[in-house]
């Protein structure tokens, strides 16, 4: 009789580490918050906005 304790088999696996860019309507989602939270002006606002839509 064979008692195996403590064994692990990981087959194939590990993980993969991808940064994904943020959507341009992501991007839009946290300018506005940023612009509601008062960290950015709505001139700054206004300013990133236009540049996020006119890059795509």
């Amino acid at each position: 009789m064979t008692l195996l304790v403590g064994c692990e088999t990981h087959l194939g696996g590990g993980t993969t580490n991808r940064i994904e860019q943020p959507t341009v309507g992501q991007q839009l989602i946290d300018l506005q918050k940023a612009k509601a939270a008062g960290a950015i002006s709505d001139t700054e606002y206004q300013a990133q906005k236009a540049k996020l839509l006119n890059s795509k």
